[in-house]
C-alpha cells in the first residue's frame, strides 16, 4: 500500500480543485492510501478580501514571516511514500499559511521523502519556488517533481479579473464578457494527466525525479520575459516590506498609512509602471539573449 500525504493551503478553493484534480488518479487505486491535510491559518485570511487587509500581509509574504496556524491532523512521524506540497502565490513569494507550515516542527515529515509541489498562480512563480524548494531541502526532503498551474489570461487582463475575484469574491465579470479568473477549469480538469505519470513512478521502489516526464505533458513552463520583470519586482518589493515592518506586526494600526501607500503604488504599478514594463522586458529578451538563456537553464535544470 502506498501512503500519500497532500499538505495544502487553499484560500478560494481553486488550489484544492487542482489538488483533487492531480490526485484524482489514486483515489480509485486500491493499492494508494491518501491524506490530506489542509493547513489552517489562526484566525483565518478573508475572502474576499479588503485591498487594505490585503496588503497587509504583503510585508510577512515578500520577508517569509510565518502566521499562526492550527495544529496539524496528520501524524509527521507517520510512513508515507510521496508528500504532496501544494501552494500559493503571494507577492512572488508562499502564501504564509504554507511558510508557517514550512517553517514548523511538523515539516519534518519531509525528512527522507520524496516531495512534489503544485503551484496555483496567475503567471510569477520562480522566485516563490527557489524559496520552498530551499525549505524542502532544509527540512531533509527531495524534491520529486514541480507543477505549476497558472493564468493564460494576458498579463494586464488577468491582473484586472484577479483583482476583481480577490476583492468582491466573483469569478465572472461583467456577465461573462471578460475571461473568468483565475486558472481555467479546462486546465484544472486535464490536471490529471500527471497524476497518472506519478503513479507509475511511485510504483517503483525508489521512485526518481520525474520532472522531465512531468514536463513533457506542460507540467512546467519557464517565461523568458518573466525572469527578469520577477527579479525587479522582487527587489522592489523587498524595499517596501522592510519600509512597511519598521512601523510593527501585521494588523498594527501604526503601519496602516505606509501600508496604504504601498497600495497606491501598487494600482499605479499596475496601470503605468506594468505595462511599461512588460515592453521593456521583452526589449531586453532580445537584447540580453544570453544573459536570458542562462537563466532558463538554470532554472529549468533546477526545478528539481
Amino acid at each position: 500500500m502506498k501512503k500519500i500525504l497532500v499538505i495544502h493551503y487553499s484560500q478560494t478553493g481553486q488550489l484544492t480543485d487542482i489538488v483533487d484534480s492531480v490526485t484524482a488518479p489514486f483515489k480509485n487505486n486500491e493499492t494508494v492510501s491518501i491524506i490530506y491535510e489542509n493547513i489552517k491559518p489562526k484566525p483565518a485570511f478573508p475572502f474576499p478580501w479588503s485591498a487594505t487587509r490585503f496588503c497587509d500581509v504583503f510585508p510577512e509574504s515578500v520577508e517569509g514571516i510565518p502566521c499562526e496556524i492550527e495544529p496539524v491532523q496528520f501524524d509527521p512521524d507517520g510512513d508515507y511514500d510521496l508528500v504532496i506540497l501544494a501552494y500559493q502565490v503571494w507577492f512572488l513569494s508562499p502564501s504564509l499559511p504554507i511558510t508557517a507550515f514550512l517553517n514548523s516542527p511538523e515539516a519534518k515529515v519531509m525528512n527522507g521523502r520524496p516531495v512534489l509541489t503544485i503551484i496555483g498562480c496567475r503567471n510569477m512563480w520562480l522566485l516563490a519556488h527557489e524559496t520552498v524548494k530551499q525549505k524542502i531541502i532544509r527540512s531533509g526532503g527531495r524534491l520529486f517533481g514541480n507543477i505549476v498551474l497558472g493564468d493564460r489570461t494576458n498579463n494586464l487582463l488577468g491582473v484586472l479579473t484577479i483583482a476583481v475575484w480577490m476583492l468582491s469574491g466573483k469569478k465572472k465579470i461583467l456577465f461573462g464578457l471578460l475571461p473568468d479568473a483565475g486558472i481555467s477549469g479546462r486546465d484544472i480538469q486535464d490536471a490529471s494527466r500527471f497524476g497518472a505519470i506519478l503513479m507509475e513512478s511511485l510504483n517503483n521502489n525508489d521512485p526518481g525525479p520525474v520532472q522531465e516526464t512531468l514536463n513533457r505533458h506542460g507540467a512546467v513552463t519557464v517565461v523568458p520575459q518573466y525572469i527578469l520583470f520577477e527579479k525587479r519586482i522582487h527587489k522592489i518589493f523587498k524595499i517596501w516590506s522592510k519600509f512597511i515592518l519598521r512601523k510593527g506586526k501585521r494588523g498594527n494600526p501604526a503601519r496602516r498609512f505606509r501600508v496604504r501607500l504601498f497600495l497606491a503604488y501598487l494600482l499605479a504599478a499596475i496601470c503605468v509602471i506594468a505595462p511599461v514594463s512588460s515592453v521593456l522586458s521583452i526589449l531586453a529578451v532580445k537584447l540580453k539573449k544570453g544573459e536570458i538563456q542562462k537563466a532558463i537553464d538554470y532554472f529549468s535544470k533546477n526545478i528539481v
